[in-house]
């Protein structure tokens, strides 16, 4: 909104010229996004906490956790508008990338909130019924992938829009059958999604990881639209990604925000609303950069923690039709899943759990900024 009020003016008026950079932009989006957490967030929590729409905590969970009761949650609300309005005021409204990610983020965000509403408002324990929810995230990742098949957002002639690349390798491609392609578009917006809902278990741990993310996904989208560093670094140039950056900045900003409150002792918790709002959006920014697979190192975290479930409940599942119940209880891979817990079981403070986490999903990061040099 502001890009495409002042951007013009710079004809006349040289200041108005920095509207034009993309860097000027993601910063004012990030600082946007931060005032906004700040602004909004103490009224939303005083409301939260006034409908008593609190935690809920499992009786079987971890005993020091069962002081977080009755903390408000559905905070992911705080994040939702400090990512979208900063990016409605800094980003140009007409290009796809950013309208297709914004769009992804609505999207899970509201599966999310249905979520929450049901599970805390209505009492109901359950909430969304896990099928029910999988259903809302498969049927965005089918009509993304659709979309992105048939009104791709990079030309043709630059990638194949049924194709992505690979990290470490120069100009390599892994192109899919159309069919398969939407399968996998799907398989990445579902599988983020959930695997930042399983992080979102300790004060800040999911909305510090979510910052480093966003970090790097803007980092790589500012790079990826840029001619001149992709022929330097001798990468496809997509045009119009760069945008993104500023979608991610804001990200970050809302995540740096809202951990403000979320940090321990947290005052909220950002419920399915955030997580899966988050998950939903940075699923959608790597397919968008054709990153899938750099999703996979930046969000190392994230598919750790989704992993430690997987395994924990194949293994018992496993042990127990084969060897029975008492020794599927015995053997479990872990003392408890996700992976945060198991090292709470081991004796970690929770702020040292998230401390160290912290430090993995920097060293993630870091990582896939060297896939750009080593290929």
């Amino acid at each position: 909104m502001l890009y495409h009020l002042l951007a013009p003016l710079a004809r006349e008026y040289l200041v108005f010229n920095l509207f034009n950079y993309i860097s000027f932009r993601a910063a004012g989006a990030m600082l946007t996004a931060l005032l906004f957490a700040f602004l909004v967030g103490p009224s939303i929590i005083a409301k939260l906490r006034a409908r008593k729409i609190g935690q809920v905590v499992r009786a079987e969970g971890l005993a020091s956790h069962q002081g977080k009761r009755g903390t408000p949650t559905m905070g992911g609300i705080i994040i939702l508008i400090a990512t979208v309005v900063p990016t409605l005021l800094w980003a140009p409204l007409n290009n796809r990338f950013v309208v297709v990610a914004l769009m992804a983020m609505l999207w899970t965000g509201a599966i999310g909130f249905l979520d929450d509403y049901l599970k805390i408002v209505e009492g109901k324990s359950r909430g969304l019924v896990a099928k029910w929810k999988l259903v809302g995230q498969v049927s965005f990742g089918l009509a993304l992938g659709l979309y992105l098949l048939y009104w791709p957002v990079v030309s043709p002639e630059v990638i194949p829009a049924a194709a992505t690349t690979v990290p470490f390798f120069k100009y390599t491609l892994i192109r899919f059958a159309p069919w398969l392609y939407v399968a996998f578009v799907t398989f990445v917006v579902a599988g983020t999604s959930n695997s930042v809902n399983m992080t979102d278990g300790l004060d800040g741990l999911a909305a510090g990881l979510t910052a480093i993310a966003a970090a790097g996904f803007a980092f790589f989208a500012y790079v990826f639209g840029r001619v001149d560093a992709t022929s330097y670094l001798q990468f496809y140039y997509l045009p119009g990604a760069g945008e993104l950056t500023v979608f991610c900045a804001a990200l970050l900003g809302g995540a740096l925000g809202f951990l403000w409150f979320n940090a321990h002792p947290a005052q909220v918790f950002m419920g399915d609303t955030g997580s899966l709002a988050i998950g939903g959006a940075l699923g959608t920014v790597s397919i968008l950069l054709k990153a899938e697979f750099l999703l996979l190192i930046i969000g190392g975290v994230f598919v750790a923690e989704q992993v430690s479930v997987m395994l924990q409940i194949g293994v018992y599942k496993w042990f127990k039709r084969t060897r029975g119940r008492e020794y599927a209880d015995a053997h479990r891979v872990f003392r408890m899943a996700p992976l945060h817990h198991h090292f709470e079981k081991l004796g970690w403070a929770e702020t040292t759990v998230v401390t160290r986490f912290y430090i993995l999903g920097i060293l993630c990061a870091l990582v896939a900024f060297a896939t750009l040099k080593l290929r």
